[in-house]
């Protein structure tokens, strides 16, 4: 069902402006990684989603989005699964950990919610790969956030970062997530003033 459903959202997507997608070349041609993307609406997922076909991505999504058997059934077709952000349990590291052993493409959104507001990252990302032994790839996107704005036919741009490998030599794996969480909240600053001058 994936490939059919990105294909349709690629088709009304690319008809109501298109995207310009910067770096893809820092991907991974194969193997897991993590995908750690700046979040300020719903568009932002599907393009992200769009722009790393024909490979797949698994979303990490809150769980309220799954209370319904109709929407929780036509997400999870859509390779996302529920984590509940007030009360993580193993599944927030289960879940990845056993996707990213597959050698598939996980998606998170480090802010941990929707803003236009500089946001503190959560560790998730950074533990994820760190358990995983897989690289986190900074992603940013700018263009429209809902599907009113997608009516004014804007160009979306995305942007993707250089690999980053969880490890340092001279840290403990505590001190190497809150290093490399500061780092990715770097990165992602900078990725965004790069791709506001493009």
């Amino acid at each position: 069902m994936y490939p059919f459903i990105a294909s349709i959202v690629k088709g009304i997507l690319t008809i109501t402006g298109g995207i310009k997608v910067y770096n893809k070349s820092q991907l991974p041609k194969d193997g897991a990684y993590v995908v750690a993307c700046t979040h300020t609406g719903y568009i932002d997922i599907l393009w992200l989603g769009v722009s790393l076909l024909p490979r797949q991505i698994h979303y990490m999504a809150k769980k309220e989005l799954f209370k319904t058997k109709l929407i929780g059934g036509f997400l999870s077709r859509l390779n996302a699964f529920p984590v509940d952000r007030d009360n993580p349990g193993p599944s927030v590291l289960k879940i990845p950990s056993r996707l990213l052993s597959k050698g598939e493409i996980v998606g998170i959104f480090p802010s941990g919610t929707r803003t236009n507001e500089q946001t503190a990252l959560k560790q998730g990302a950074i533990t994820i790969a760190q358990r995983s032994k897989v690289p986190v790839i900074p992603a940013v996107y700018l263009g429209p956030n809902t599907f009113t704005e997608l009516l004014k036919f804007k160009k979306a741009k995305l942007i993707f970062g250089e690999p980053m490998y969880i490890y340092h030599p001279e840290m403990d794996a505590k001190q190497a997530r809150e290093h490399f969480t500061h780092e990715l909240g770097k990165r992602l600053s900078l990725l965004h003033d790069e791709l506001a001058k493009k």
